[in-house]
């Protein structure tokens, strides 16, 4: 997702929206007796007769009691009600599901250190992260993951059919705790369960690696996502670039496969230090108003160095917000396959219960005005991923740099 970091004058609209929220729920549940009294009417203005039909048909009819929670029946009237805009960037969040979130957008949670996918409709290892619980017990990328155990918090749960937020949500926990996995791996002949101790995770913004090529060297930065902590790691990294080439680089290769996005003004940073001037991207707020983000001047770091950038359908948002800008502005090529395809923003707003509210206040588009969402980003060069031993991609680049 697109995210703003800092607050504007859609942050005091979502606090009226929110404080709306706080108004209708106290009506709802707390003016229960009155609402039906007056014919299921609110002070509001709102019909909430069917909400009040159905909460009373639960309390009389449904089966087990325990499970009515009035507080779990607020956020559900909470999600339905932003559901019901058929956006599914703007969102209602529980406490929990908001906390997990502030830990993506942090970089950092309780886990063993996997990102994951889905292989033939199966919960499948994307990749294990290096240095991690998951890489360290021998878990391989392709490995397919057939149950989840956690003992401790009462879980044992077949993967069939499991969602990719529920799988998250289970094989993380507590730091220190165990989680047991069962695996299969192709060619094996059966599963295979591994227990793993979670660990902290801290998810690595940028990655950095020199390949040695004919007539020198490439600079290869993986960047996989845009968190609060890239604000800090990148102006480092750069300045490593800067002082470990001396004149000496072939160039760069800017890695964001796979890359989901984040902070947008992160993605305004990076291209500032590829680009000499101009505009990174537009915002079009409703009612038709464009606010413009332009080229940081005082940045500039790497604008002297060819640059290829590789993108694939897991590039999304904030990564092509930058992948975009420096396609139109002539600065890059982009290798690899079509981004995803996300052109809206989103601001996020943290209620007193601890839930969450991300509501869609803007779309976002290229220098040109072009809207990407539900399109994506074309590559100048389409390579397609074909084996798992070799990157094809990476090779294409490569020889880009080389040959200018």
């Amino acid at each position: 997702m697109v995210f703003q970091k800092d607050g504007n004058i859609f942050l005091k609209r979502l606090r009226y929206f929110c404080l709306f929220l706080t108004v209708l729920w106290l009506a709802a549940w707390g003016g229960f007796e009155i609402g039906k009294r007056e014919g299921g009417k609110n002070s509001l203005g709102l019909d909430l007769e069917l909400v009040w039909q159905v909460k009373g048909r639960l309390e009389e009819t449904y089966l087990d009691k325990d499970k009515l929670d009035e507080k779990e029946m607020v956020y559900g009237l909470a999600q339905g009600l932003v559901s019901s805009l058929e956006d599914p960037y703007t969102v209602f969040l529980s406490p929990k599901e908001n906390q997990r979130n502030q830990e993506d957008l942090a970089g950092e949670f309780g886990g063993v250190g996997m990102q994951l996918g889905y292989r033939e409709e199966t919960l499948a290892v994307v990749s294990p992260l290096k240095g991690t619980p998951a890489e360290k017990a021998g878990v391989k990328a392709g490995d397919l993951i057939l149950k989840i155990v956690d003992e401790e918090a009462g879980i044992d749960r077949d993967t069939r059919g499991i969602s990719l937020p529920e799988a998250v949500e289970l094989i993380r926990g507590k730091e220190g705790s165990e989680v047991k996995i069962t695996f299969f791996r192709e060619g094996g002949d059966s599963a295979f369960e591994k227990v793993i101790k979670r660990e902290q995770i801290v998810v690595p913004n940028l990655v950095l690696e020199w390949k040695e090529v004919a007539g020198g060297k490439v600079a290869v930065i993986g960047l996989n996502s845009f968190t609060e902590r890239l604000f800090e790691e990148w102006p480092a990294l750069v300045n490593r670039v800067k002082a470990e080439t001396n004149g000496e680089s072939l160039g760069i290769i800017l890695d964001l496969r796979n890359n989901a996005g984040g902070f947008m003004q992160g993605a305004v940073m990076v291209a500032s230090d590829f680009l000499t001037d101009g505009v990174i991207v537009k915002q079009e707020m409703a009612g038709g108003k464009i606010e413009t983000y332009m080229v940081d001047k005082t940045r500039r770091g790497l604008v002297d160095l060819p640059l290829v950038v590789l993108v694939n359908a897991g590039s999304a948002s904030a990564a092509e917000i930058l992948a975009g800008a420096l396609k139109e502005h002539g600065r890059a090529q982009l290798v690899g396959e079509k981004t995803f395809g996300k052109g809206t923003v989103q601001q996020p707003e943290i209620l007193e219960d601890g839930s969450g509210l991300h509501i869609t206040i803007a779309r976002w588009l290229l220098p040109s005005g072009l809207n990407i969402h539900d399109v994506g980003v074309e590559p100048n060069e389409l390579v397609e991923w074909k084996t798992e031993s070799e990157d094809p991609q990476l090779k294409k680049a490569l020889e880009i740099l080389v040959g200018k």
